[in-house]
Protein backbone atom coordinates (compact mmCIF):
# COMPACT_ATOMS: atom_id res chain seq x y z
CA UNK A 1 0.00 0.00 0.00
CA UNK A 2 0.67 3.30 -0.79
CA UNK A 3 2.38 5.58 2.57
CA UNK A 4 0.05 8.47 3.37
CA UNK A 5 1.92 11.06 1.73
CA UNK A 6 1.43 9.82 -1.66
CA UNK A 7 -2.03 8.80 -1.33
CA UNK A 8 -2.60 12.35 0.00
CA UNK A 9 -1.26 13.60 -3.39
CA UNK A 10 -3.03 11.60 -5.81
CA UNK A 11 -6.62 12.18 -3.14
CA UNK A 12 -5.64 16.12 -3.55
CA UNK A 13 -7.59 17.81 -6.18
CA UNK A 14 -9.73 21.04 -6.61
CA UNK A 15 -13.20 21.88 -4.84
CA UNK A 16 -15.29 21.82 -8.94
CA UNK A 17 -13.38 18.39 -9.58
CA UNK A 18 -14.23 17.13 -5.99
CA UNK A 19 -18.21 18.06 -6.73
CA UNK A 20 -18.41 16.65 -9.83
CA UNK A 21 -17.29 13.73 -8.92
CA UNK A 22 -19.11 12.63 -5.89
CA UNK A 23 -22.60 14.13 -6.29
CA UNK A 24 -25.29 12.87 -8.30
CA UNK A 25 -28.60 13.91 -8.83
CA UNK A 26 -31.04 11.67 -6.24
CA UNK A 27 -28.10 11.59 -3.46
CA UNK A 28 -28.60 12.71 0.31
CA UNK A 29 -25.39 14.81 0.85
CA UNK A 30 -24.46 14.98 4.37
CA UNK A 31 -22.55 18.39 5.81
CA UNK A 32 -20.40 18.34 8.88
CA UNK A 33 -22.11 20.12 11.98
CA UNK A 34 -22.15 23.42 13.03
CA UNK A 35 -19.33 24.96 12.76
CA UNK A 36 -17.68 22.71 11.50
CA UNK A 37 -19.79 22.61 8.27
CA UNK A 38 -17.19 22.59 4.81
CA UNK A 39 -18.50 25.91 3.66
CA UNK A 40 -16.50 25.99 0.34
CA UNK A 41 -17.54 22.32 -0.56
CA UNK A 42 -21.07 23.29 0.29
CA UNK A 43 -20.72 26.48 -1.66
CA UNK A 44 -19.40 24.47 -5.11
CA UNK A 45 -22.10 22.27 -4.83
CA UNK A 46 -24.44 25.39 -5.15
CA UNK A 47 -22.33 26.26 -7.96
CA UNK A 48 -23.25 23.59 -9.43
CA UNK A 49 -26.52 23.52 -9.12
CA UNK A 50 -27.54 23.05 -12.75
CA UNK A 51 -26.61 19.68 -13.58
CA UNK A 52 -28.00 18.28 -10.21
CA UNK A 53 -31.84 17.95 -9.05
CA UNK A 54 -33.29 15.99 -6.25
CA UNK A 55 -30.45 16.34 -3.84
CA UNK A 56 -30.94 16.24 -0.43
CA UNK A 57 -28.86 18.15 2.04
CA UNK A 58 -28.46 16.35 5.76
CA UNK A 59 -27.30 18.33 8.26
CA UNK A 60 -27.76 19.62 11.97
CA UNK A 61 -27.41 23.34 13.59
CA UNK A 62 -27.44 25.57 10.53
CA UNK A 63 -24.69 28.63 10.95
CA UNK A 64 -24.18 29.16 7.22
CA UNK A 65 -26.84 30.78 4.88
CA UNK A 66 -28.44 27.41 3.53
CA UNK A 67 -28.96 28.88 0.37
CA UNK A 68 -30.15 25.09 -0.86
CA UNK A 69 -33.46 25.74 1.46
CA UNK A 70 -34.23 29.14 -1.52
CA UNK A 71 -37.95 27.99 -2.98
CA UNK A 72 -36.32 28.85 -5.70
CA UNK A 73 -34.17 25.43 -5.83
CA UNK A 74 -36.79 23.60 -4.90
CA UNK A 75 -36.70 20.30 -7.28
CA UNK A 76 -32.75 21.08 -7.41
CA UNK A 77 -31.91 20.64 -3.50
CA UNK A 78 -34.33 19.88 -0.47
CA UNK A 79 -32.98 19.84 3.21
CA UNK A 80 -33.46 17.01 5.38
CA UNK A 81 -32.65 17.37 8.92
CA UNK A 82 -33.48 16.20 12.85
CA UNK A 83 -33.07 20.05 13.84
CA UNK A 84 -33.90 22.84 12.91
CA UNK A 85 -32.59 26.55 13.13
CA UNK A 86 -32.95 30.00 11.40
CA UNK A 87 -32.03 29.71 8.01
CA UNK A 88 -33.90 26.15 7.58
CA UNK A 89 -37.06 26.67 9.73
CA UNK A 90 -38.75 27.83 7.01
CA UNK A 91 -38.50 25.28 4.33
CA UNK A 92 -39.43 22.69 7.04
CA UNK A 93 -42.12 24.34 8.40
CA UNK A 94 -43.59 25.30 4.30
CA UNK A 95 -43.11 21.34 3.33
CA UNK A 96 -40.26 22.16 1.29
CA UNK A 97 -37.93 20.42 4.05
CA UNK A 98 -38.54 17.44 5.82
CA UNK A 99 -38.06 17.31 9.46
CA UNK A 100 -37.11 14.13 11.20
CA UNK A 101 -37.86 13.40 14.72
CA UNK A 102 -34.50 12.10 15.99
CA UNK A 103 -32.64 11.90 19.74
CA UNK A 104 -28.88 12.90 18.49
CA UNK A 105 -27.77 10.50 20.38
CA UNK A 106 -29.44 7.97 17.89
CA UNK A 107 -28.30 9.62 14.84
CA UNK A 108 -25.09 7.98 14.06
CA UNK A 109 -27.08 4.68 14.40
CA UNK A 110 -29.65 5.82 11.95
CA UNK A 111 -26.56 6.48 9.83
CA UNK A 112 -25.41 2.70 10.13
CA UNK A 113 -28.48 0.91 9.67
CA UNK A 114 -29.24 3.13 6.83
CA UNK A 115 -32.52 4.15 7.58
CA UNK A 116 -31.02 8.08 7.47
CA UNK A 117 -28.82 7.38 4.49
CA UNK A 118 -25.64 9.19 3.38
CA UNK A 119 -24.49 9.13 -0.26
CA UNK A 120 -21.77 11.86 0.06
CA UNK A 121 -20.31 12.83 3.07
CA UNK A 122 -18.78 16.53 3.01
CA UNK A 123 -16.70 16.77 6.04
CA UNK A 124 -14.05 19.58 7.05
CA UNK A 125 -10.80 17.87 8.98
CA UNK A 126 -7.07 19.32 10.09
CA UNK A 127 -4.27 18.61 8.50
CA UNK A 128 -2.39 15.21 8.74
CA UNK A 129 -0.61 14.26 11.35
CA UNK A 130 2.98 12.55 10.89
CA UNK A 131 0.68 8.97 10.44
CA UNK A 132 -1.61 10.48 7.86
CA UNK A 133 -4.41 10.67 10.65
CA UNK A 134 -6.44 14.28 10.40
CA UNK A 135 -8.74 15.38 13.46
CA UNK A 136 -12.55 16.01 13.08
CA UNK A 137 -11.67 19.19 14.94
CA UNK A 138 -14.76 21.12 16.14
CA UNK A 139 -17.50 18.38 14.54
CA UNK A 140 -17.06 14.96 15.59
CA UNK A 141 -20.94 14.76 16.24
CA UNK A 142 -22.26 12.79 13.36
CA UNK A 143 -19.80 13.74 11.22
CA UNK A 144 -17.35 10.96 11.89
CA UNK A 145 -20.29 8.11 11.51
CA UNK A 146 -21.33 10.01 8.10
CA UNK A 147 -17.52 9.48 7.06
CA UNK A 148 -18.04 6.03 7.88
CA UNK A 149 -21.46 5.21 6.39
CA UNK A 150 -21.25 7.30 3.41
CA UNK A 151 -20.38 6.14 -0.56
CA UNK A 152 -18.07 9.38 -1.39
CA UNK A 153 -16.36 10.93 1.38
CA UNK A 154 -14.94 14.65 0.42
CA UNK A 155 -12.96 16.75 2.82
CA UNK A 156 -11.79 20.36 2.73
CA UNK A 157 -8.32 19.76 4.67
CA UNK A 158 -8.08 23.17 7.11
CA UNK A 159 -4.78 24.13 8.58
CA UNK A 160 -7.27 26.65 10.72
CA UNK A 161 -9.53 23.88 11.73
CA UNK A 162 -8.67 23.27 15.53
CA UNK A 163 -6.97 20.18 16.26
CA UNK A 164 -8.59 18.25 18.55
CA UNK A 165 -8.27 14.52 20.40
CA UNK A 166 -10.31 12.15 20.77
CA UNK A 167 -11.40 11.10 17.14
CA UNK A 168 -9.35 11.38 13.97
CA UNK A 169 -10.03 9.81 10.40
CA UNK A 170 -7.20 8.46 8.07
CA UNK A 171 -6.25 9.79 4.48
CA UNK A 172 -6.63 6.12 3.15
CA UNK A 173 -10.40 6.75 3.84
CA UNK A 174 -11.05 10.14 2.20
CA UNK A 175 -11.64 9.70 -1.76
CA UNK A 176 -11.53 13.49 -2.86
CA UNK A 177 -9.47 16.37 -0.70
CA UNK A 178 -9.70 19.80 -1.00
CA UNK A 179 -7.04 22.41 0.59
CA UNK A 180 -8.76 25.48 1.68
CA UNK A 181 -7.34 28.20 4.06
CA UNK A 182 -10.43 29.99 5.88
CA UNK A 183 -11.25 30.23 10.09
CA UNK A 184 -14.74 28.21 10.87
CA UNK A 185 -17.47 29.81 11.54
CA UNK A 186 -17.22 31.66 14.82
CA UNK A 187 -20.54 32.80 17.16
CA UNK A 188 -20.40 35.74 18.82
CA UNK A 189 -20.29 36.37 22.70
CA UNK A 190 -24.22 36.48 24.48
CA UNK A 191 -25.82 39.66 25.84
CA UNK A 192 -27.21 38.76 29.33
CA UNK A 193 -29.89 40.78 30.35
CA UNK A 194 -30.75 40.99 33.81
CA UNK A 195 -33.34 38.10 33.70
CA UNK A 196 -30.87 35.80 32.21
CA UNK A 197 -28.89 36.55 35.32
CA UNK A 198 -31.45 36.60 37.86
CA UNK A 199 -31.66 33.02 36.21
CA UNK A 200 -28.12 32.29 36.12
CA UNK A 201 -27.82 33.03 39.74
CA UNK A 202 -30.53 30.31 40.71
CA UNK A 203 -29.12 27.83 38.89
CA UNK A 204 -25.94 27.71 40.06
CA UNK A 205 -27.62 27.21 43.50
CA UNK A 206 -27.96 23.77 42.73
CA UNK A 207 -25.06 23.19 41.22
CA UNK A 208 -22.53 21.61 44.11
CA UNK A 209 -18.44 21.38 44.13
CA UNK A 210 -16.76 18.49 41.88
CA UNK A 211 -20.25 18.46 39.79
CA UNK A 212 -19.71 17.33 35.74
CA UNK A 213 -21.64 20.08 33.92
CA UNK A 214 -23.42 19.34 30.60
CA UNK A 215 -24.78 22.97 29.15
CA UNK A 216 -25.50 24.35 25.83
CA UNK A 217 -24.92 27.98 24.08
CA UNK A 218 -26.58 31.07 24.95
CA UNK A 219 -27.19 33.90 27.93
CA UNK A 220 -28.41 31.69 29.83
CA UNK A 221 -25.80 28.76 30.09
CA UNK A 222 -23.33 31.99 29.77
CA UNK A 223 -25.21 33.56 33.15
CA UNK A 224 -24.56 30.53 34.56
CA UNK A 225 -21.16 30.01 34.43
CA UNK A 226 -20.57 33.74 35.36
CA UNK A 227 -22.38 32.75 39.11
CA UNK A 228 -19.79 29.46 39.29
CA UNK A 229 -16.51 31.52 40.17
CA UNK A 230 -16.89 30.24 43.68
CA UNK A 231 -17.32 26.57 42.78
CA UNK A 232 -14.18 24.27 42.93
CA UNK A 233 -13.63 21.44 41.15
CA UNK A 234 -16.26 21.30 38.28
CA UNK A 235 -16.01 19.05 34.83
CA UNK A 236 -17.56 19.13 31.84
CA UNK A 237 -19.13 16.26 30.04
CA UNK A 238 -21.58 17.90 27.50
CA UNK A 239 -22.90 17.67 23.92
CA UNK A 240 -21.17 21.13 23.29
CA UNK A 241 -18.73 23.85 25.20
CA UNK A 242 -18.38 27.69 24.45
CA UNK A 243 -16.32 30.79 25.58
CA UNK A 244 -17.91 30.69 28.79
CA UNK A 245 -15.85 27.39 30.15
CA UNK A 246 -12.43 28.59 29.45
CA UNK A 247 -13.28 31.64 31.78
CA UNK A 248 -13.57 29.10 34.07
CA UNK A 249 -10.79 26.85 33.40
CA UNK A 250 -8.68 29.97 33.55
CA UNK A 251 -9.82 30.93 37.28
CA UNK A 252 -9.20 27.02 38.25
CA UNK A 253 -13.16 26.51 38.75
CA UNK A 254 -13.15 23.75 35.57
CA UNK A 255 -10.60 21.07 36.65
CA UNK A 256 -12.52 17.84 35.66
CA UNK A 257 -11.01 16.30 38.58
CA UNK A 258 -13.79 14.52 39.50
CA UNK A 259 -15.01 13.38 36.01
CA UNK A 260 -14.68 9.72 36.90
CA UNK A 261 -14.93 8.49 33.24
CA UNK A 262 -12.51 10.88 31.80
CA UNK A 263 -10.64 11.97 34.40
CA UNK A 264 -8.52 15.41 33.75
CA UNK A 265 -10.67 15.98 30.88
CA UNK A 266 -13.10 17.95 29.02
CA UNK A 267 -15.08 15.79 26.79
CA UNK A 268 -17.67 17.24 24.21
CA UNK A 269 -19.01 15.88 20.74
CA UNK A 270 -18.86 19.79 19.06
CA UNK A 271 -17.75 22.73 20.06
CA UNK A 272 -18.73 26.13 18.59
CA UNK A 273 -18.13 29.98 20.12
CA UNK A 274 -15.43 32.36 19.01
CA UNK A 275 -11.77 32.08 17.86
CA UNK A 276 -10.46 32.29 21.82
CA UNK A 277 -12.60 28.46 22.17
CA UNK A 278 -11.30 27.17 18.80
CA UNK A 279 -7.25 28.49 19.99
CA UNK A 280 -7.96 27.00 23.63
CA UNK A 281 -8.89 23.40 22.07
CA UNK A 282 -6.47 23.01 19.25
CA UNK A 283 -3.65 20.82 20.20
CA UNK A 284 -5.10 20.68 23.92
CA UNK A 285 -5.09 17.18 24.87
CA UNK A 286 -7.31 17.57 28.04
CA UNK A 287 -10.01 17.95 25.30
CA UNK A 288 -11.96 14.54 24.29
CA UNK A 289 -13.91 14.83 21.07
CA UNK A 290 -16.26 12.00 20.87
CA UNK A 291 -19.01 11.02 18.55
CA UNK A 292 -22.28 11.99 20.11
CA UNK A 293 -23.84 8.15 20.59
CA UNK A 294 -21.12 8.33 23.16
CA UNK A 295 -21.12 11.52 24.96
CA UNK A 296 -24.71 11.78 24.86
CA UNK A 297 -25.62 7.80 25.92
CA UNK A 298 -27.92 7.53 28.71
CA UNK A 299 -25.34 4.41 29.30
CA UNK A 300 -22.22 6.44 29.33
CA UNK A 301 -23.11 10.18 30.75
CA UNK A 302 -25.42 8.32 32.87
CA UNK A 303 -22.28 6.67 34.94
CA UNK A 304 -20.74 10.18 35.64
CA UNK A 305 -21.16 10.99 39.38
CA UNK A 306 -23.13 14.40 40.12
CA UNK A 307 -24.00 14.99 36.49
CA UNK A 308 -25.84 18.34 36.24
CA UNK A 309 -27.68 18.69 33.04
CA UNK A 310 -28.40 22.61 32.38
CA UNK A 311 -31.18 23.07 29.25
CA UNK A 312 -34.03 25.27 28.26
CA UNK A 313 -37.69 25.37 27.01
CA UNK A 314 -39.91 27.03 24.65
CA UNK A 315 -42.84 26.29 27.27
CA UNK A 316 -43.59 24.24 30.38
CA UNK A 317 -47.25 23.53 31.04
CA UNK A 318 -48.58 22.82 34.95
CA UNK A 319 -47.53 19.25 34.48
CA UNK A 320 -44.72 19.77 33.77
CA UNK A 321 -44.57 18.92 30.36
CA UNK A 322 -41.60 20.59 28.62
CA UNK A 323 -41.62 21.77 25.03
CA UNK A 324 -37.84 22.86 24.23
CA UNK A 325 -38.75 22.28 20.03
CA UNK A 326 -42.12 23.74 18.66
CA UNK A 327 -43.97 27.01 18.59
CA UNK A 328 -47.76 25.53 18.00
CA UNK A 329 -47.44 22.99 15.27
CA UNK A 330 -44.22 25.26 13.83
CA UNK A 331 -40.94 23.22 14.42
CA UNK A 332 -38.55 25.85 15.96
CA UNK A 333 -35.77 23.61 16.49
CA UNK A 334 -35.61 20.01 17.83
CA UNK A 335 -35.14 17.52 20.82
CA UNK A 336 -31.14 17.75 20.63
CA UNK A 337 -29.62 16.19 23.31
CA UNK A 338 -31.86 17.53 26.13
CA UNK A 339 -33.63 13.85 26.87
CA UNK A 340 -30.34 12.37 26.67
CA UNK A 341 -29.05 14.27 29.69
CA UNK A 342 -32.42 14.85 31.41
CA UNK A 343 -32.37 10.85 31.35
CA UNK A 344 -28.51 10.31 32.26
CA UNK A 345 -28.82 12.65 34.87
CA UNK A 346 -31.56 10.73 36.75
CA UNK A 347 -29.44 7.81 36.26
CA UNK A 348 -26.10 9.82 37.87
CA UNK A 349 -25.01 9.13 41.79
CA UNK A 350 -26.57 13.27 42.67
CA UNK A 351 -27.50 14.13 39.39
CA UNK A 352 -30.04 16.60 38.60
CA UNK A 353 -31.49 18.06 35.22
CA UNK A 354 -32.57 21.46 35.18
CA UNK A 355 -34.45 23.16 32.56
CA UNK A 356 -34.43 26.94 32.58
CA UNK A 357 -35.99 29.88 30.45
CA UNK A 358 -37.37 33.13 31.23
CA UNK A 359 -41.15 33.22 32.46
CA UNK A 360 -42.71 35.24 30.05
CA UNK A 361 -41.94 35.53 25.74
CA UNK A 362 -43.01 38.05 23.20
CA UNK A 363 -42.05 41.26 24.84
CA UNK A 364 -43.85 39.74 28.43
CA UNK A 365 -46.48 39.78 26.08
CA UNK A 366 -47.20 35.77 27.32
CA UNK A 367 -46.61 33.60 29.91
CA UNK A 368 -44.04 30.45 28.84
CA UNK A 369 -45.65 28.46 31.92
CA UNK A 370 -49.00 27.50 30.58
CA UNK A 371 -52.10 26.00 31.93
CA UNK A 372 -51.65 23.35 29.29
CA UNK A 373 -49.31 23.17 25.90
CA UNK A 374 -49.94 25.44 22.76
CA UNK A 375 -52.39 23.28 20.57
CA UNK A 376 -50.44 21.27 18.27
CA UNK A 377 -46.52 21.31 20.26
CA UNK A 378 -45.22 18.10 21.08
CA UNK A 379 -43.77 17.67 24.15
CA UNK A 380 -39.84 17.24 24.53
CA UNK A 381 -39.54 16.57 28.11
CA UNK A 382 -42.03 14.53 29.75
CA UNK A 383 -43.34 14.94 33.24
CA UNK A 384 -42.09 11.60 34.11
CA UNK A 385 -38.25 13.07 34.02
CA UNK A 386 -38.68 16.50 34.49
CA UNK A 387 -36.68 17.33 37.84
CA UNK A 388 -35.88 21.23 38.47
CA UNK A 389 -37.77 24.40 36.13
CA UNK A 390 -36.26 27.19 36.91
CA UNK A 391 -37.17 30.92 36.02
CA UNK A 392 -36.17 34.59 37.29
CA UNK A 393 -38.72 34.07 39.91
CA UNK A 394 -36.63 30.84 41.20
CA UNK A 395 -37.21 26.90 41.79
CA UNK A 396 -39.94 24.43 41.38
CA UNK A 397 -38.66 21.18 41.80
CA UNK A 398 -40.99 19.13 40.48
CA UNK A 399 -39.32 15.56 41.08
CA UNK A 400 -42.31 13.11 44.06
CA UNK A 401 -44.25 16.16 43.29
CA UNK A 402 -48.06 15.30 42.72
CA UNK A 403 -50.22 16.88 39.91
CA UNK A 404 -51.57 19.88 42.25
CA UNK A 405 -47.78 20.28 43.96
CA UNK A 406 -46.48 20.53 40.62
CA UNK A 407 -48.88 22.95 39.37
CA UNK A 408 -48.55 25.34 42.42
CA UNK A 409 -44.93 24.87 42.39
CA UNK A 410 -44.55 26.16 38.54
CA UNK A 411 -47.31 29.00 39.23
CA UNK A 412 -45.34 30.49 42.10
CA UNK A 413 -42.18 30.78 39.68
CA UNK A 414 -44.38 32.14 36.85
CA UNK A 415 -44.42 36.34 36.21
CA UNK A 416 -46.78 37.35 38.51
CA UNK A 417 -48.58 39.11 36.19
CA UNK A 418 -50.00 35.63 35.13
CA UNK A 419 -50.26 33.85 38.50
CA UNK A 420 -54.31 34.49 38.78
CA UNK A 421 -54.79 33.31 35.21
CA UNK A 422 -52.87 30.35 35.56
CA UNK A 423 -55.05 29.31 39.02
CA UNK A 424 -58.28 29.72 36.93
CA UNK A 425 -56.76 28.13 33.56
CA UNK A 426 -55.75 25.08 36.19
CA UNK A 427 -58.98 24.44 37.68
CA UNK A 428 -60.63 24.65 34.26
Amino acid sequence: MADWKTLYNQKKTDLKTAVEKSVRSGDQVVLGHCAGVPVELTNEMMAQAGRLKDVRVFHMVPLHDCSYCDPKWEGTFRHTTIFAGGPTRNSINEGRGDFIPCFFSELPGRLRDGSIDCDVAMIMVSPPDEDGFMSYGISVDYTLQAASSARVVVAEVNPKMPRTFGSCIHVSEIDYLVETDYYPIEIPLPKITEVEEKIGEFVAGLVPDGANLQLGIGAIPDAVLHFLTEKKDLGIHSEMFSDGVVDLYEKGVVTNKYNNLNPGKFVATFLMGTRRLYDFVNNNPDIVMKPVDYTNNVLVAGRLNNLISINSAIEVDLYGQVCADMIGSKQFSAVGGQVDFVRSAMHSEGGKSIIAFPSTGRNGTISRITARLNEGACVTTSRHDVDYIVTEYGVAHLKGRSNAERAEALINIAHPDFRDALRAGRQG
